[in-house]
């Protein structure tokens, strides 16, 4: 297996800076990430992943991700799921709010004393969540929770790391962004193994485990894989 991140859970946050709730996300999610978890959460940047963030994206896919959402409106929680998946837990402020009987958060650039305690509810409630995530096995190739009699046969390597290396590649003259793909290239070549159609044929088997492969596209995917790692061990020029 390639040198992967180890497994964190990435936290994203609303972006909304027109009602409290949303500044109440940011600071309940950068207290999560800055002390409560830090060596266990990832930040995922909601304008970035929107605009089409591939690392960000990836992430969101293989990892579980919680979202963190000021009202009922929940964009983090919709974008994930749109892009990348349906996240593994959703946090929101006002029900927060509401299910314990706070005052109402007010204030965007400095917040009342009602939204400084929904900053630290909120971010209790990311924390447990946090470790309940982290207490369960998170299958980076199907993107949901392996189920405990199958855990025993699904075991995935890793590494210390905070993102996802992506790579991206032509295939039948589409850009396609591959996940894992430059540390398997760099693996293969490690272990040894020269380009040839086996290789090429083994690599591909290690790609499906991390992306979507279309069956009719294999062969464009295997003429890809053979390129890109002949390239790797010098003996063809880079495709400019």
């Amino acid at each position: 297996m390639p040198n992967l991140p180890q497994k964190k859970v990435g936290i994203v946050a609303c972006s909304g800076e027109e009602m409290a709730e949303g500044t109440v996300t940011r600071l309940a999610a950068l207290k999560v990430l800055e002390e409560l978890r830090p060596d266990d959460t990832v930040t995922i940047c909601l304008p970035l992943f929107l605009a089409g963030g591939e690392g960000d994206r990836a992430f969101a896919r293989f990892y579980p991700t919680i979202a963190v959402d000021g009202c009922e409106l929940r964009c983090a929680a919709r974008a994930t799921e749109q892009y990348s998946g349906k996240p593994a837990a959703s946090v929101v402020v006002t029900d927060i709010v509401a299910g314990r009987g706070m005052g109402q958060p007010a204030g965007l650039r400095r917040l009342n004393e009602a939204g400084q305690q929904a900053v630290a509810e909120t971010a209790v409630t990311i924390a447990d969540l946090v470790d309940s995530l982290l207490d369960k096995k998170w299958s980076r190739r199907e993107g949901h929770f392996i189920e405990a009699e199958e855990q025993q046969s699904k075991v995935a390597g890793c590494a210390c790391g905070s993102g996802i290396p992506v790579q991206t590649v032509q295939i039948n003259g589409a850009a396609v962004t591959l996940i894992a793909l430059p540390p398997l290239l760099e693996q293969f070549k490690q272990m040894g193994k020269r380009p040839s159609p086996e290789t090429t044929a083994e690599l591909l088997e290690q790609v499906k485990i991390y992306n979507p492969v279309p069956a009719a596209d294999e062969t464009a995917y295997l003429q890809m894989l053979d390129h890109e790692y002949a390239t790797l061990w010098g003996e063809l020029e880079p495709t400019l």
